[in-house]
C-alpha cells in the first residue's frame, strides 16, 4: 500500500475523530473534501457558518484553515506511526473576500517546509515543528482567505 493510500484510508477516520472531540467541528458541519500526502481539504456548508450579513462567519473561515492545517500535520504523523499531540502554536490570517456559498480550506506545507525535516527532528528531540498554508479559495478561484501557521508535534509520554 502506498502512502497515499494510507492517506485515504485514514483520512475519514480522522475527520470522524475531529467532529467528535471538537463541538465546533461538528456544528460547522465540518467534511473531508480532498486529501493526498502533500494536501488536505476540509469542506464545510454556508449555512451554519453564516454571519449577519448572510455570507461566510470569519470565525469559521479562520477555524476551518486552522483545523485543515492541524489534520494535514496529524494525518502525516499518523500515517509514519507517531503518537504526538499537535497543537497550532502560531497564526497569522487574512481576510481578503466575502463567501457567499459553501466554502472548502486546502492546507498545504509552506514553501520551505518539508516533511523530512520534520521527521528527523521529532526522532532526534521529541518534537519539531512544521509551517502549514491554508487558504479558502473565493468565486472567482482567487482566495478569499489564507492562514499561515506554525504547529507543533510533541510526543507523548
Amino acid at each position: 500500500m502506498s502512502t497515499t493510500d494510507d492517506t485515504t484510508a485514514q483520512a475519514p477516520a480522522l475527520i470522524q475523530f475531529i467532529r467528535d472531540e471538537i463541538p465546533l467541528a461538528h456544528t460547522m458541519d465540518l467534511q473531508l473534501g480532498e486529501c493526498s500526502d502533500d494536501m488536505l481539504s476540509l469542506l464545510a456548508p454556508l449555512a451554519p457558518n453564516v454571519n449577519d450579513k448572510g455570507c461566510a462567519f470569519g470565525g469559521s473561515l479562520v477555524s476551518l484553515m486552522t483545523l485543515s492545517g492541524w489534520a494535514l500535520v496529524e494525518l502525516a504523523l499518523r500515517r509514519q506511526g507517531h503518537d504526538c499531540d499537535v497543537f497550532v502554536a502560531e497564526s497569522t490570517v487574512r481576510y481578503l473576500a466575502p463567501l457567499w456559498q459553501d466554502f472548502r480550506s486546502e492546507a498545504r506545507l509552506a514553501v520551505d517546509a518539508e516533511w523530512a525535516t520534520f521527521f528527523n527532528t521529532l526522532n532526534a528531540r521529541g518534537r519539531a515543528r512544521i509551517e502549514v498554508a491554508c487558504v479558502v479559495p473565493g468565486d472567482d478561484g482567487k482566495p478569499a482567505a489564507t492562514l499561515s501557521a506554525r504547529f507543533v508535534a510533541k510526543r507523548r509520554g
